[in-house]
C-alpha cells in the first residue's frame, strides 16, 4: 500500500474514532466495535477470468480463500440524553460492502448508517440522516447477498422516517432525498450495485410508506410502497444532471412466528422510467454500454424465508424467484437459494452457508442469467 492510501484510511480511522469517543466522563453514548470476514469457496462460476475473485478453476487450485475483513464501529446513546437519540455504524475494510468507485469516501470506509431521532413518546421516533428504508424485509446474511431482492433488501438511504405503532398496528412514513453521501455517490452499501453508478445514474427524492398489521397472534402482514426520481449523472457539467426519471416499488409481505419457528413471504413489483435521459452518455471507459436494454425496467420478484432457532444454533433458507418484463429483456426467470446454519458462540456469530443461483440483478434493476455456486464460512467477533 502506498503512503498516501495509508495515511488516508488512518486519516479516516482516526476522525471516526474521535467522533465516537465522549469528550468526558458524562454518560451519553454506547461504544462497541466488531470484526468480520469470510471464507469462500466458488464451485461453479459464469464470472470466471484471470482477474475474477469467483473463478472455480482457482478456487479448486488454492482450496477456496479467506477475504474481505472489515472493522465496524457502532455508537448509540444510552437513554440519557431525554427524547434524543441516535445511532451509528461505520465500516473500514473490504468486507464492509462498500464500493470505492461509487461511494462518498473514494476508498473502502464507508458509514452504513448515522441518524440522530427525536422520540415524541415510547411509540413514536422521528429520525434525519441515513436509516434503514422501511420496505418489506432482508435476507438473513449478506455474505451470500441479497438475493433477487435487487437493492430493495437493505436500502440504507438518507433522509428523514418517522415510525409509529398503534395497538396491532404499525407505520412509517419517510421521506430520503438521496441513496449516500454527496453528490454522486450511489453505494448504499449492502444493496450496492443495484441502484446506477457514480458515471450513470443514482436514486434521489424518494417517498416511503410501510404500515403492518399483526392481525392475529403469530401473524404479520404488510405493505411497502415507495417512488421517487432517478438523477442522470453522466453529464460532465453538473447543472446539466437533469431528475427526469422515475422509480416505483410495491412490496406485499406477511410474517409468522411461532416459538422459535418464522416463516416470511413477500412479493415485490418493480419499475424504473429512464425516459427523458441521456442514455447515449453511459459507457465506460472501453465504450461499452452500461443502460438498459429498454427505458422501461419491469421486474417482478417472490422471496422466502425460513427460520428455525435452537438454542445457540440458527438454520436457515433464503430462496427467491425474479422475472422481467422489460421490453427487448428475453432472461428467463431467474432463482437463488442460500441454506444455511449459524452458531452464537459467546461475543459472535460463526456462519456456515451455501449459495445456489442461475441470475442475479443489474444496476438498472433488470434481472440476466448466470450460474453461480459458493460455500461461506464466515466469522465475527464484538466487543
Amino acid at each position: 500500500m502506498n503512503k498516501r492510501a495509508f495515511a488516508k484510511r488512518t486519516g479516516y480511522l482516526s476522525c471516526l474514532l474521535t467522533a465516537s469517543i465522549p469528550l468526558n466522563a458524562h454518560a451519553g453514548a454506547e461504544l462497541s466495535a466488531g470484526v468480520w470476514w469470510v471464507y469462500q469457496y466458488v464451485t461453479d462460476s459464469d464470472f470466471s477470468g484471470p482477474s475474477s475473485a469467483f473463478d472455480e478453476d482457482l478456487d479448486n487450485t488454492t482450496g477456496g480463500n479467506f477475504a474481505d475483513p472489515a472493522l465496524i464501529l457502532y455508537a448509540n446513546d444510552d437513554g440519557s440524553h431525554g427524547p434524543w437519540r441516535f445511532s451509528a455504524e461505520g465500516r473500514i475494510g473490504t468486507g464492509g460492502f462498500t464500493d470505492p468507485a461509487n461511494n462518498n469516501s473514494g476508498d473502502t470506509f464507508t458509514m452504513h448508517k448515522a441518524w440522530i431521532g427525536y422520540e415524541f413518546d415510547d411509540e413514536t421516533l422521528l429520525t434525519v440522516g441515513k436509516s434503514q428504508v422501511p420496505f418489506g424485509w432482508k435476507t438473513v446474511n449478506f455474505w451470500p447477498g441479497e438475493g433477487v431482492l435487487g437493492g430493495y433488501g437493505d436500502q440504507m438511504d438518507v433522509g428523514f422516517k418517522l415510525s409509529s405503532s398503534l395497538n396491532a398496528f404499525s407505520y412509517d412514513v419517510a421521506y430520503y432525498h438521496q441513496d449516500d453521501w454527496g453528490e454522486t455517490s450511489t453505494d448504499t452499501v449492502d444493496d450496492n450495485g443495484h441502484w446506477g453508478s457514480a458515471t450513470t445514474y443514482r436514486k434521489i427524492k424518494t417517498g416511503v410508506v410501510n404500515g403492518d398489521w399483526n392481525f392475529m397472534e403469530g401473524h404479520t402482514v404488510g405493505v411497502s410502497f415507495q417512488k421517487g426520481r432517478l438523477q442522470d449523472l453522466a453529464a460532465t457539467v453538473a447543472k446539466a444532471r437533469d431528475d427526469e426519471g422515475d422509480h416505483e416499488a410495491v412490496n406485499l409481505h406477511y410474517t409468522f412466528n411461532m416459538n422459535d419457528f418464522t416463516a416470511r413471504y413477500q412479493f415485490i413489483d418493480t419499475e424504473r422510467d429512464f425516459g427523458g435521459m441521456n442514455l447515449a452518455n453511459w459507457v465506460n471507459d472501453d465504450g461499452d454500454f452500461l443502460g438498459p436494454v429498454d427505458e422501461e425496467v419491469k421486474t417482478q420478484v417472490h422471496m422466502a424465508q425460513l427460520i428455525y432457532n435452537q438454542n445457540r444454533w440458527s438454520y436457515y433458507l433464503d430462496a427467491g424467484v425474479a422475472s422481467t418484463d422489460t421490453r427487448g429483456n428475453n432472461a428467463d426467470d431467474v432463482e437463488f437459494y442460500a441454506p444455511g446454519v449459524s452458531y452464537k458462540y459467546g461475543p459472535g456469530w460463526l456462519y456456515l452457508e451455501y449459495l445456489w443461483s442461475d441470475g442475479d440483478v443489474d444496476r438498472n434493476g433488470d434481472i440476466y442469467e448466470a450460474d453461480f455456486r459458493a460455500v461461506y464460512a464466515s466469522f465475527d467477533f464484538y466487543f
